[in-house]
């Protein structure tokens, strides 16, 4: 069952912001991440509109993959977390979909494993950010070892990711590129480093491949929080209505905990969402919405299904009125640094009970 709170993608922002990707990173390969529904806006709606666009698509997992392929998604796949098995290390190769190498079980199970025919391989190094990915002083001998095996595609990509590329003055970034630049000198294949942060503020990081997410969705990947600076346009803009307006006295508290009391009287409005919606239920008072183009303070708790707003200086606002909860005009950074968390995070919790509608 669907609420009245809806998402609104406009598609053309994904196209606008795939764009500032090909200005930054001119002539390099697109990895378009798609993975996690598309940040929260619809794995295969997202997949239609950057399908014309983009060079590949990145995922998380190979279910992800095969939602793409059974849709009749041709283009290159990366699975970033690769196989985890030997089925689907066979349906990689079945499928033609590139996998991650990024452990030893992987290596034994592509040399174990009969498959249908060779398999493209990124081999990922790590080289600071101590998830995945193998020591980089190992590059020239799993280079070695993967030229033997006749499972592979030849040569692999080489990748890493960087821990800290959206605070691009950090030295760990140079001490990542370097230790990447050393272990790899020589060695046949392209590479691949560059995430939405990287793109926008390191260009040393850019290689062959580089593999947008957050900014494709208009946020920014950046820790300045504003996409605007980079010329990226929000893709989702959530909203629901005003379901009542009520008139409260100096003093009078709203919500659970009585966590708001009214400084003056006050013209309270009640919005139709909360957190089972996806809007985040930490968000402090003051936290801006938008009625119409102007913007109001929440006060008091964020409920389950409703949040208040002090509407006193919006005497126009009227029940049924479309509040902005983020988007054009209210960049969704702004209400995940009040949150204390990242757009990521907001965007990808969207629940489905909200609607979701389109343009082009």
């Amino acid at each position: 069952m669907k609420r009245a709170a809806r998402a609104h993608l406009r598609l053309g922002a994904l196209e606008h912001n795939l764009g500032r990707v090909r200005e930054a990173a001119p002539g390099r390969r697109v990895m378009a991440v798609i993975k996690a529904e598309a940040y929260g806006h619809g794995l295969l709606r997202v997949a239609h509109v950057l399908a014309p666009l983009a060079d590949g698509f990145a995922v998380s997992c190979m279910d992800e993959a095969e939602a793409l392929r059974g849709a009749g998604f041709g283009l290159p796949l990366l699975v970033m977390q690769g196989f985890k098995n030997d089925r689907e290390l066979r349906q990689a190769a079945r499928e033609d979909i590139t996998v991650v190498v990024h452990d030893e079980s992987q290596l034994r199970l592509l040399e174990t494993t009969p498959l249908s025919s060779p398999l493209q391989v990124w081999l990922k190094l790590d080289t600071g950010m101590g998830r995945l990915g193998f020591s980089a002083t190992r590059a020239a001998a799993l280079h070695g070892g993967l030229q033997r095996c006749a499972q592979v595609v030849q040569p692999p990509v080489w990748m890493t990711h960087l821990a800290c590329a959206d605070e691009p003055e950090r030295p760990e970034n140079a001490a990542q590129l370097n230790r990447f630049e050393a272990a790899t000198q020589g060695l046949s294949g392209l590479r691949s480093l560059a995430n939405s942060a990287s793109i926008l503020a390191l260009p040393r990081s850019h290689g062959d491949w580089v593999r947008p997410g957050i900014m494709l969705y208009g946020a920014s990947p950046l820790a300045d929080r504003d996409p605007a600076r980079h010329g990226l346009e929000p893709v989702m803009h959530l909203q629901a209505p005003l379901v009542a307006i009520q008139d409260r006295s100096l003093g009078d508290t709203v919500g659970y905990g009585a966590t708001f009391q009214c400084p003056r009287p006050t013209r309270v409005g009640v919005v139709a969402i909360g957190y089972a919606d996806g809007y985040p239920r930490h968000v402090p008072n003051g936290t801006p919405v938008l009625v119409g183009a102007s913007r109001a303070p929440l006060i008091g708790r964020v409920s389950m299904d409703m949040i208040t707003v002090d509407l006193t200086d919006h005497p126009q606002a009227a029940v049924g009125d479309p509040v902005t909860l983020w988007g054009e005009g209210l960049p969704v950074d702004e209400i995940a640094a009040a949150a204390e968390t990242i757009s990521y995070d907001l965007l990808c919790a969207v629940a489905d009970r909200v609607q979701v509608t389109t343009q082009p």
